[in-house]
């Protein structure tokens, strides 16, 4: 089945609680608060593994979506830009928006914006653009694509 979808409109390709165990060692007062509880912020290595799974999960199926070629994989090739602007807490529910905002032939990169809501209010924390390569099951780059049989 062929879903129409927009590539510039973001759509929400992974979203999970924060539990303890993504948690640095350490306590911290949330911002701007100085007589709040403690809190634990999320390590910084489990808000890029949300993000390059989003990410890639969001290329899938972008190609799909588009006609592209059927059963590639994707491979993480760069990250050109990862901004933490906000911490996480454990118990906020973050999720990963995702925007396609380049094909190339074998690649596409796509916008991965992070929010988290946090007893309700949603803060911006983390932006970043991530190029992937589509890989066929030799693991070697493939057309997004499909290409033309000869003499088509």
């Amino acid at each position: 089945m062929h879903t129409e979808f927009n590539m510039s409109q973001p759509w929400i390709a992974l979203q999970q609680v924060m539990m303890p165990r993504d948690a640095n060692p350490h306590l911290t007062a949330a911002p701007g608060t100085e007589n709040s509880p403690l809190f634990r912020t999320v390590f910084g290595g489990v808000i890029l593994s949300m993000l390059d799974t989003a990410g890639a999960i969001a290329a899938g199926r972008a190609v799909r979506l588009g006609g592209g070629t059927p059963g590639l994989m994707f491979v993480t090739v760069a990250v050109n830009r990862v901004e933490f602007k906000q911490p996480v807490f454990v118990g906020d529910v973050v999720r990963c928006e995702t925007t396609v905002t380049k094909w190339g032939r074998t690649s596409i990169t796509v916008h991965i914006h992070v929010i988290s809501d946090r007893r309700g209010e949603e803060v911006s924390v983390t932006d970043a653009e991530v190029v992937y390569v589509g890989v066929d099951q030799a693991r070697q780059p493939a057309p997004l694509m499909p290409t033309k049989p000869a003499g088509a």
